[in-house]
């Protein structure tokens, strides 16, 4: 094998590619191939006893199933992770102020409720104050304030994730009508009566509470921001 001796200290008589070239090293590193495993045989041949059994016989090595399904069956892929419950922050109670800072509604101040079991924060402006309705929250996008509302009536046990989700109605429009109103706005599906009903029967009772704190109101009412010179991380909530 070539090697390069040094002419003066750590320098050597041959560069590095000079050096590559002579050992051959371009021709890549030379791999053992192991030798591949022969294939176990289908069926093994034993012997049978008895005269009119042909002394032989071909068994096959893996037995097959008694019975199979007639159709393919899906099998679900088993995970090892178990969910953990989200974990709400200890300055996040039922009654505490909180300010929104995303979405539609960022800027706000609303009325934290309960947590669900996705992890999310149900909240409420509530909508007679500050036009912000039922709807969830992450909580990685509010700000906990030190306000807080007493709220001692119970909620009702339907509002929950399944609350929110929106049902698939089905288009009966044919695709020509979708490509000529192709560019047009959309019509606003109309907020079911129930829902309106909720929102009323959450409002009355967080607005009579609200009531009880003097100047609270026009704190909920009052949109949230930042001016010149001012940092979150400073200030107290």
């Amino acid at each position: 094998m070539a090697r390069s001796k040094e002419i003066a200290p750590h320098v050597g008589r041959f560069s590095r590619s000079t050096l590559a070239a002579k050992r051959g090293l371009y021709k890549g590193l030379k791999k053992s191939e192991k030798p591949a495993a022969a294939p176990a045989p289908e069926t093994v041949e034993k012997t049978v006893g008895g005269d009119k059994n042909g002394g032989k016989r071909a068994v096959p090595t893996t037995k097959a199933p008694r019975f199979y399904p007639a159709d393919d069956v899906r099998v679900p892929k088993q995970s090892r992770k178990t969910p953990k419950p989200t974990h709400i922050r200890p300055t996040i109670t039922p009654g505490t102020v909180l300010i929104l800072l995303a979405g539609r509604f960022r800027g706000k101040r609303v009325v934290f409720l309960k947590s669900l079991e996705s992890g999310l924060l149900l909240v409420t402006g509530p909508y007679k104050i500050n036009g912000v309705p039922l709807r969830r929250v992450n909580q990685a996008y509010v700000i906990a304030t030190s306000t807080k509302v007493d709220i001692s009536f119970t909620l009702d046990a339907k509002f929950t994730d399944a609350y929110f989700t929106k049902t698939a109605s089905k288009k009966s429009s044919s695709a020509e009508a979708e490509f000529f109103e192709d560019g047009k706005p959309k019509a606003k599906e109309p907020l079911p009566e129930s829902k309106t009903a909720d929102q009323k029967a959450v409002d009355e009772s967080v607005v009579a509470a609200v009531k009880k704190s003097e100047n609270l109101a026009k704190y909920l009412a009052a949109s949230w921001g930042l001016s010149k010179g001012q940092f979150p991380h400073q200030m107290i909530f």
